[in-house]
């Protein structure tokens, strides 16, 4: 089996800064993507708040994050992951090109187009429903079409939209938008623009093509119908992380949990980005991630390393196996550590789990004698005086 340092799995802003990062660290990185570089902003019309560069384009800006990762000669290889997992303690990224052994992984896949669910969604997409203004706003010259959701993404699309459409209704299944003012005063400056407030759409109709929706007001019940030749869909993301479900902590929905160091709930896997819970999704936090991310887990493999250069490699090591985040080990550890100092090696076994696996350390605490690599005797202990005898 192939065997890397660092996996990255997703190539977006997440994904490119943390290969950044990885190698600027040293690591050996390879980036995994099943399509084109860049995430979800290549299919971004305009971009106003990366810090430093007032306007420039999604395309623009993921060309920009690639060409300055290739710098530091990641590998990138395209293929689709299908799961990650921990086998005998050891972390596999299987894909449809092979398996991969990796000491650390980065999950950076960020989050997909949620999808409406209603009658005629599927059959007309494609065929006037749309989730990309930038790939799909030109087919819409001088026609009327509806933008549905109303948060930054809907209204600034809406906005985009007008530069081909005639006229962009927004539907939103409130009476406010929860997009920022800024982006929504825009949007409702703009003549082309008409909000329908308090609506969802319950029936995409046409026959070759969108020809209309039908919306319900969510308020008197009411329904109507509305002639567009198309629909763009922007009402929220799901998180692309089927591939680790049952592996790390999610919450709802899929949406990874990590601590500050963006470490999920297994050791040695990461989440960066959109793909993660957190407060806020964009691109400028997307690439924060990724710089904690791969530094977390420079951090976490050269720990590995030097657990096992002090632990495997010399001729006789005893060591007490403790929790970090138990009190009473915490005290023993110690004690242990001045009254037996540079005779016992101490280590957290909280936060090393993989090791404790592979000693078969079950219950912590535990002192272990090693000689070159190899078991020689375990005991658990309670008190400092225990380990007297195995030294």
């Amino acid at each position: 089996m192939e065997k890397r340092e660092l996996v990255i799995v997703g190539g977006g802003p997440a994904g490119l800064t943390a290969a950044i990062y990885g190698r600027r660290a040293g690591l050996d990185v390879l980036v995994l993507e099943k399509g084109m570089a860049g995430g979800q902003i290549t299919i971004t019309a305009e971009i106003e708040n990366w810090p430093g560069i007032p306007m420039i384009s999604g395309e623009e800006l993921a060309r920009a994050f690639r060409e300055h990762a290739e710098k530091f000669s990641p590998e990138f290889r395209e293929a689709e992951v299908k799961k990650v997992s921990m086998e005998a303690g050891k972390k596999v990224v299987a894909t449809d090109k092979g398996d991969i052994e990796a000491e650390a992984v980065i999950i950076a896949t960020g989050a997909s187009f949620r999808k409406l669910g209603c009658p005629g969604e599927a059959e007309f997409t494609g065929r006037g429903v749309s989730y990309c203004a930038v790939c799909d706003g030109a087919f819409f010259e001088d026609q009327v079409i509806a933008v549905v959701g109303g948060g930054n993404t809907a209204v600034e699309e809406a906005d985009y939209l007008t530069r081909f459409a005639s006229k962009v209704y927004i539907i939103h299944r409130r009476d406010s938008f929860r997009a920022d003012r800024a982006v929504v005063e825009k949007a409702m400056a703009n003549p082309k623009i008409e909000p329908v407030w308090d609506s969802v759409v319950e029936r995409i109709k046409g026959t070759d093509m969108v020809e209309g929706i039908v919306l319900k007001n969510v308020k008197t019940g009411e329904t109507s119908e509305l002639p567009v030749a198309g629909v763009f869909v922007f009402v929220g993301m799901n998180p692309n992380s089927d591939f680790v479900k049952g592996l790390v902590e999610t919450k709802g929905g899929g949406w990874i949990v990590t601590n500050e160091m963006l470490e999920t709930s297994v050791e040695g896997v990461f989440a960066a980005g959109d793909v993660r819970d957190k407060f806020l999704r964009q691109v400028v936090t997307a690439a924060g991630d990724g710089a904690i991310a791969a530094m977390a887990a420079y951090s976490y493999i050269s720990e590995q390393l030097h657990l096992q250069k002090v632990l495997f490699e010399p001729e006789r090591v005893v060591s007490l196996f403790y929790s970090s985040i138990d009190p009473e080990q915490i005290k023993l550890a110690n004690e242990v550590e001045k009254k037996h100092a540079k005779k016992v090696l101490l280590i957290d076994g909280y936060k090393n789990k993989r090791m404790c696996e592979k000693l078969g350390i079950v219950d912590l605490p535990q002192v272990v004698v090693l000689n070159k690599g190899s078991l020689v005797k375990s005991k658990a202990i309670n008190d400092a005086q225990a380990i007297e005898g195995l030294l």
